[in-house]
């Protein structure tokens, strides 16, 4: 996965397209076994929380199809899917919607 950084505090991110922006949930911070892990040695979740998206995915015709997510869904997506980035200390991943696998329902 690309990393990049932005480090303005009024900067608003609005993905094109048929892309979402996802907040990873919570990883695993010790093992079954109660070791506590550092954060360079935790696998990082494919699940997260879509806190943007896009206008939707432009067919061959011109028609925008609106994305099958909304803001607030949570979501799987593949482990080596998309792009990172951090604002404001927080990190988000860019993904596709074809990057994403399930939406999780409750």
């Amino acid at each position: 996965m690309a990393t990049a950084t932005a480090s303005s505090s009024s900067l608003k991110l609005k993905p094109i397209g048929d892309h979402v922006i996802v907040q990873r949930l919570g990883s695993a911070e010790k093992t079954k076994s109660g070791l506590y892990l550092p954060d360079a040695a935790q696998e990082k979740p494919q699940e997260g929380k879509v806190v943007a998206v896009g206008s939707g995915r432009t067919l061959k015709n011109g028609k925008v199809v609106p994305l099958a997510v909304k803001p607030g869904d949570r979501i799987i997506f593949g482990k080596y899917s998309g792009n990172e980035i951090k604002v404001d200390d927080k990190e988000y991943v860019f993904l596709s919607e074809d990057d994403i696998l399930a939406i999780v329902t409750s």
